[in-house]
């Protein structure tokens, strides 16, 4: 896997997707979007750039000014979780009917993890496939949500329901962006970051916990490798299976109860990263459980989020009760049964139907009542 530098002076990484013709490069680093090249990753001469109000504000002249030689047109959608739905998805489709584009047009999504799921999803339709690239501006988007081709929208009774897998031409991840982040969008897009430590690699979640006072300060350095290992981790898992028919739910690892409570809270209230950092946690209590993890380990985890400042527990109105519905709806229920990933260790993560319910039941009624 190609981690090179771009050039002798650069301070920007390169790390490969490879998925035959469908591979591309995720850039990362201070000033990427100035390094990057974009007519070598668009072979059209329209773009349609969506993206939001707070992110418009704040980034789209720097793009513009290495856009020049294309036509240029934008969606500006509202920030947050709640414009993530089919009618948001119908604002950026009529947008480009709108507008005339065509085949030949490339969509350019700008912003954290709405934006670029809603965008590839437009573009993964809009007549039956157009290409898009991702310029993500948030942490977890940089290391999650905008590398490996997941594009979709929520439904009122489940997330991520509706959508498809649509590759990007390249993803850009520029770290400046995180400058002008907030805390709270920082500190969610941390717990993807300790996610990848503990499903693919022992060492980095021990470097994360040593590094993390550097990390919340925003050093440079720190961000960058710590966004550039989290993308290897993504970019292995995902050149085996793109599509998830195996190993890559173990990215899901914490999301089913994240998920659930991000339902339950009808997109509002929390951020996404937020969400996941409970569901990690009660999927490491299902894991001890299991017998492949230590309350050291899980102590461990708790630790770390709370410095991040970071929920612990679940909603204060949420039941076990309200879990158990929600999840048998979510994507990983298979004739009837929820498969859930648990540690087998740290850094080695499994999907599994061998849990045991009352172990479940256990972790529910355990977080649920610990308000």
């Amino acid at each position: 896997m190609d981690t090179s530098l771009l050039s002798p002076k650069s301070q920007c990484h390169r790390v490969h997707v490879t998925l035959g013709i469908r591979s591309y490069s995720i850039i990362i680093g201070p000033k990427a979007m100035e390094e990057v090249v974009f007519a070598d990753h668009i072979s059209g001469r329209r773009l349609m750039v969506v993206t939001n109000e707070i992110v418009e504000r704040l980034y789209f002249e720097n793009i513009a000014q290495n856009l020049k030689e294309f036509q240029v047109d934008k969606v500006v959608l509202p920030d947050g979780e709640k414009i993530k739905t089919l009618d948001g998805l119908n604002v950026i489709l009529s947008a480009l009917l709108e507008g005339g584009h065509d085949r030949t047009t490339t969509v350019v999504a700008l912003g954290g993890g709405v934006i670029g799921d809603i965008a590839g999803f437009a573009a993964a339709v809009y007549q039956r496939g157009i290409d898009f690239l991702q310029i993500p501006t948030t942490l977890l988007a940089q290391v999650d949500s905008a590398v490996g081709g997941k594009t979709g929208v929520n439904h009122a009774l489940g997330k991520n329901m509706i959508g498809a897998f649509h590759q990007p031409s390249i993803v850009i991840a520029d770290t400046m962006t995180l400058k002008t982040l907030p805390k709270r969008e920082f500190a969610a897009g941390l717990s993807e970051v300790i996610k990848y430590g503990l499903i693919g690699d022992r060492c980095f979640f021990d470097w994360i916990e040593k590094n993390l006072d550097g990390l919340l300060a925003h050093d440079s350095n720190l961000l960058t490798y710590a966004i550039r290992v989290s993308c290897q981790i993504k970019a292995s898992i995902v050149s085996k299976d793109e599509t998830e028919q195996g190993q890559r739910a173990i990215l899901n690892f914490g999301h089913t109860f994240g998920h659930a409570i991000e339902t339950f809270l009808q997109y509002r209230d929390w951020v996404h990263g937020e969400a996941i950092a409970v569901g990690m946690l009660m999927a490491m209590k299902l894991s001890v459980l299991q017998g492949g993890i230590s309350e050291t380990d899980f102590d461990r985890l708790k630790v770390m989020l709370k410095r991040c400042g970071l929920p612990t527990s679940p909603p204060i109105l949420m039941t076990a009760q309200d879990f158990n519905l929600i999840m048998m709806r979510d994507k990983k229920v298979i004739d009837g049964q929820l498969r859930l990933v648990i540690l087998q260790t740290l850094g080695l993560a499994t999907v599994s139907t061998e849990y045991g319910d009352s172990n479940l039941q256990k972790v529910l009624s355990v977080h649920c009542t610990a308000q």
